[in-house]
């Protein structure tokens, strides 16, 4: 595919994305009212509501567009099983540096973005372990008799756990939500499992407006996803909604996280008077890096 077709693509689904970008921002007031998707910090303040997150996450994502190196990049690294947890990498990237940058980060150090995901992937499949279990039980009982498993299994049980295992499932991927961005945030992978300190950060940001949150991301996951049935150029859209929605989620998260726990920049340390200095500070996140660095490692601003 040459590179003015690609650009062609992009531009359409820009466009697309720019209708969806309107309605979505209408959507949480359509299906709740304005009163339930606003919630005062402790000091009274008023917090972005759900539309402003919304809108805030599409810019943001279609800043992507305008960097089409870096977009055909994770396409392509988004395809390749394994090598794809580069782009998962990427978006805890954009995680931790939201909301202190309105800026994509770039592209670099594959090395730690892959281990980045590679903490993502293993931190969901531990949180979904359980339910995975109950759910492959349950589906035992649905196996034709061949080897006496229906015997171990009874389809009243099998029912059983099987249903246990989906709302289990569920429950739990409302927590894990919170979890994955308390991890990235924090760089810490045992964050990922503290339980009590994300149901607090939940509990701040509001359980209303919290699920509010993640049923407007679920429905325009499905919007975008249906472009993949349009005839002809539907698969190709798919490939590129990939790593451009999962920016867009995970930029979401972020803001919602941060409404619980702002962002406190730290303040440059002064510098050593008669000694030249080794490292630097960020100045978007104060973040603390090598004093050749070109980019935060924290946020990903430029500097």
């Amino acid at each position: 595919m040459s590179t003015s077709s690609i650009s062609r693509m992009s531009g359409l689904f820009s466009l697309i994305i720019s209708c969806i970008d309107r309605e979505a921002r209408r959507l949480p007031t359509y299906l709740y009212g304005e009163q339930w998707c606003i919630r005062r910090n402790e000091s009274g303040e008023k917090g972005l509501d759900i539309s402003q997150i919304i809108g805030d996450s599409f810019e943001y994502a279609k800043k992507l567009f305008s960097d089409l190196g870096k977009l055909v990049i994770l396409v392509i690294l988004n395809i390749i099983p394994i090598v794809n947890l580069i782009v998962v990498g990427y978006q805890t990237r954009v995680a931790r540096g939201t909301p202190t940058s309105n800026q994509p980060p770039p592209l670099g150090d594959y090395s730690d973005l892959f281990i980045q995901g590679l903490k993502v992937a293993i931190a969901i499949f531990l949180y979904m372990l359980v339910p995975m279990i109950l759910i492959v039980l349950g589906a035992f009982s649905f196996i034709p008799p061949v080897i006496g498993i229906r015997m171990l299994f009874p389809m009243a049980m099998g029912i059983g756990l099987l249903a246990l295992g989906i709302l289990l499932a569920f429950c739990i991927g409302i927590i894990a939500a919170m979890a994955i961005v308390h991890m990235v945030k924090n760089n810490s992978f045992g964050k990922a499992f503290a339980v009590s300190e994300i149901l607090q950060i939940i509990g701040k940001i509001g359980w209303g407006k919290y699920i509010i949150w993640l049923i407007v991301t679920f429905v325009i996951s499905l919007a975008v996803g249906a472009l993949g049935s349009i005839p002809l150029i539907g698969w190709i859209l798919s490939l590129i909604v990939s790593p451009v929605l999962g920016v867009f989620t995970m930029r979401s998260a972020a803001l919602i996280y941060s409404e619980a726990v702002p962002t406190v920049a730290t303040p440059p340390a002064p510098p050593l008077v008669g000694v030249a200095s080794a490292v630097k500070y960020c100045s978007s996140c104060g973040a603390k890096m090598s004093a050749d660095a070109a980019f935060c490692p924290n946020c990903g601003g430029k500097q």
